[in-house]
């Protein structure tokens, strides 16, 4: 993936098994902080979070048409702030990457899904507050 250095805004690759964790940028050797927001992805970037993050993955599969799913961002950014580099939050657009949606059997949205080490360990379909999504993360290794 890569990340804009919030000091020099020089792009920094960083690899799907470093993503949770605090870095230097390349260029100005600033601090990289893990995400603290949902990262859009791509199948690309799916796969190569979702198989390589050594923290607890959760996936919102959404749509911009989905009146729940836009209800339910706000709760879901919270939980990618709470959860900074103890989990990393990814959001698909099941218009764009339909795919994705398929591969996991997603119905309806929004729909959540919780990976560890490439393997759903949860799945929730339907609207839910951030508490839950935390709850969910540390079931799955998210530490405290």
């Amino acid at each position: 993936m890569i990340r804009e250095c919030p000091s020099c805004h020089r792009k920094n690759r960083i690899p799907a098994r470093h993503l949770a964790d605090r870095g230097r940028c390349g260029v100005c050797k600033a601090a990289l902080p893990p995400p603290d927001q949902p990262i859009n992805a791509d199948p690309e970037l799916f796969d190569q979070t979702v198989s390589g993050a050594r923290v607890p993955v959760l996936v919102d599969f959404w749509a911009a048409w989905c009146g729940p799913c836009r209800m339910v961002a706000p709760e879901v950014t919270k939980a990618a702030t709470e959860m900074a580099g103890r989990a990393i939050v990814l959001k698909v657009d099941t218009e764009a990457w339909p795919q994705l949606a398929q591969r996991y059997g997603v119905m309806s949205i929004p729909n959540f899904l919780v990976f560890r080490n490439g393997q759903v360990v949860h799945e929730q379909a339907g609207a839910v507050g951030h508490q839950e999504m935390v709850r969910w993360l540390k079931g799955a290794g998210g530490s405290a």
